[in-house]
């Protein structure tokens, strides 16, 4: 494993590690019945605040290309995950979620036409199977609009995230970061206001969680993200993604006294080998040497 590719998986696993902490966050500081207020007020700061440190506005088609990335990463995918956390135990939620891996794997072959390498495909199958093991969802609880919700979140991230690998080209992560969170909570705030009218009251917490959501699990974690896209195979960037789930295992152990047992133990192993498999560099074929006629 080459040193380097170490180095953009940890630098893209800051996202995945920022989001799965935003499940205890919203779930005890922020108002539950503001969805798309609570979407505005997570990706319109963040977006203004890259926006101001790129310094840079879009062009030519990448305005339409902007909208489009918007409202699949940031606009239509903040709403639907927090439609899922309502409707659907974390558990089940986070475990359809996971399933990420493979969808961007699915969707990269499809419009990249980049066949997933058998190591990247193991590791996201090894990754699934432990956070299913982790997490232990309880099927008789499944509501129809939560797993709607949830595989909708995760079918429109995972396009959305392989056409910024398609689109993107020499655009930097900043750039695509800025444009992509703007142009999601431009779509998202005219529906704010005409659906749950003002912006709900916030008090000091409330200010503060969202001010860690917008900054940190928004434009920090989105940055990360869209670098590691730029620097890695979607594949394995949507196996790195497993640590999200993960994360919220892990938050909710240390800071709401959930329950860490064996199950637990093991899915967090097999995540952890997952994405190490997936990070193992192709192995090439090599040429035997033709030899000269004595």
């Amino acid at each position: 494993m080459e040193e380097k590719t170490w180095r953009w998986i940890a630098l893209t696993a800051i996202a995945p590690i920022a989001w799965g902490s935003t499940y205890v966050v919203t779930r005890t500081l922020l108002p539950a019945e503001s969805p798309l207020w609570g979407g505005v007020l997570r990706a319109l700061p963040a977006g203004i605040v890259v926006l101001l440190i790129a310094r840079t506005l879009p062009r030519g088609q990448w305005w339409w290309r902007s909208l489009v990335l918007g409202i699949l990463n940031v606009g239509g995918f903040f709403v639907l995950i927090y439609v899922a956390g309502q409707r659907l135990p974390s558990s089940l939620a986070a475990t359809l979620m996971s399933t990420s891996a493979a969808c961007m794997m699915l969707f990269a072959w499809l419009l990249l036409k980049r066949r997933p390498a058998p190591a990247a495909a193991l590791g996201a199958l090894v990754g699934l199977v432990g956070v299913a093991i982790m997490l232990g969802a309880d099927p008789g609880s499944a509501d129809p609009w939560g797993i709607t919700a949830s595989l909708g979140a995760m079918v429109a991230s995972s396009i959305g995230f392989v056409l910024t690998v398609r689109w993107g080209g020499d655009i930097p992560a900043l750039h695509m970061t800025a444009w992509q969170l703007v142009a999601g909570s431009g779509v998202l705030l005219p529906a704010a206001i005409l659906v749950e009218g003002p912006p709900p009251p916030l008090d000091v917490p409330t200010a503060l969680a969202f001010a860690y959501v917008s900054l940190i699990a928004t434009a920090l974690a989105f940055t990360a993200w869209f670098t590691g896209l730029r620097h890695l195979p979607p594949g394995t960037v949507g196996v790195v993604g497993l640590l999200n789930p993960v994360t919220g295992v892990v938050l909710g152990v240390a800071l709401a006294g959930e329950a860490f047992g064996m199950p637990q133990a093991v899915g967090v192993a097999l995540v952890v080998g997952g994405i190490l498999l997936a990070a193992q560099p192709a192995r090439r074929t090599r040429v035997a040497p033709v030899r000269r006629a004595e």
